[in-house]
């Protein structure tokens, strides 16, 4: 057979196989689709609505620590992530005196050390006397009590010249205001001050230098927003379950104390703020600014007949199902049934009448070839 021969043939057999090939595949096509459809049997189960709130996990009350003088500080004995106990110190300030107010007390010094030396030379005079019975008794008592005032000016005076020059006093060393010491009793969140920082106390024009932020680490809560839509349905009191995801989504209980009377506008949506009672065991740490969201049941159906919402048919105000009337039949019959539904969960929904736990409903359709 020539190769001219042979090219033919077989050019003849490739249109052969595929004209044939085309025929089966518009056959196939052109094959009507048989509509297939999940069964589904309502089931007793519970409904719950709910809604998601985010936000985060902070200490309830988180207290700023602030010098009561201005000076600079000459040590930090505290760090982020201890324990600190009421009265405990954190940091240390070096006074640095103005030399006005410095040259002031040094003068009163001097002047109260004159006051005494003479106040004593009197009392000594008049003790003398008072003992020869040349003076009268009242007249040694004023010369004793003028001493005596003479020596606690002095003393007060020695006293103020250390407060303006080193910030505190022998005497009154525990109450140094060059100590700065927790108010409360918690964990060092920050401490944004290191040595040789200046710092300032707080006054009408300023709010003063922090040294450090204390708060209660056991006194945590939620504190997050929720949408104008379903603010109305919340109360005080309600229980929360908070996920810290990192924490590998664990969950926490909480309970909903307070919730903002008054909302803001974020991009065209009004929220309001909502708060949080978080109870964490002592087993994990929460870390104060953990994102977290708050899962709250806004409605609840316990124990009552559902079935997918998927498998419902909405038209208008009524609702309806397709029944099961023949499975033998191909394909089988299904007869549209009015229902009444209730609560959902955007899942499943309650059935309040027209179905009973024997009923087969259509749902979800499957398609596939005869």
């Amino acid at each position: 057979m020539s190769m001219k021969k042979y090219l033919k043939i077989l050019t003849l057999v490739v249109f052969a196989a595929i004209l044939i090939w085309t025929f089966v595949f518009l056959y196939r096509k052109s094959r009507p689709v048989e509509e297939r459809y999940d069964i589904v049997i309502p089931r007793t189960a519970t409904i719950e609505k709910k809604t998601v709130a985010t936000g985060k996990v902070e200490p309830r009350d988180e207290v700023l620590i602030k010098p009561q003088i201005p000076g600079i500080i000459s040590a930090v004995y505290k760090e982020a992530g201890q324990k600190v106990r009421t009265g405990e110190v954190i940091a240390l300030i070096k006074v640095i005196p103005e030399m006005g107010t410095l040259n002031a007390a040094e003068s009163r010094v001097n002047v109260a050390k004159i006051n005494a030396e003479q106040s004593k030379q009197d009392y000594d005079r008049s003790n003398e006397l008072f003992q020869s019975g040349v003076i009268s008794k009242e007249e040694y008592e004023k010369a004793r009590t003028q001493y005596n005032q003479s020596k606690e000016e002095l003393q007060n005076a020695q006293d103020n010249l250390e407060i303006v020059r080193d910030g505190i006093s022998s005497r009154s060393a525990q109450y140094s205001n060059t100590q700065i010491r927790s108010t409360i009793d918690g964990m060092i969140l920050d401490v944004p001050i290191k040595v040789g920082n200046s710092v300032i106390q707080s006054n009408n024009f300023n709010d003063g230098t922090t040294v450090a932020s204390v708060a209660n680490m056991n006194d945590m809560i939620f504190k997050g927003k929720i949408d104008e839509t379903e603010v109305g349905r919340l109360h005080e009191g309600m229980p929360i379950t908070l996920s810290v995801g990192a924490l590998q989504e664990k969950k926490f209980g909480a309970r909903l104390e307070y919730i903002s009377p008054k909302g803001t506008e974020e991009n065209g949506t009004v929220f309001f703020e909502i708060k949080a009672a978080a109870s964490i065991p002592d087993s994990v740490f929460v870390r104060a600014g953990y994102s977290a969201n708050a899962e709250i049941i806004l409605d609840s159906r316990k124990d009552v007949l559902s079935i997918p919402e998927s498998s419902v048919e909405f038209s208008g105000d009524s609702t309806f199902v397709y029944l099961l009337k023949d499975s033998i039949s191909k394909p089988p019959v299904f007869k549209r049934h009015a229902v009444k539904v209730g609560l959902s969960d955007g899942i499943n929904i309650q059935v309040l009448s027209g179905l009973n736990s024997k009923d087969k409903v259509r749902g979800n359709k499957i398609i596939a070839n005869k």
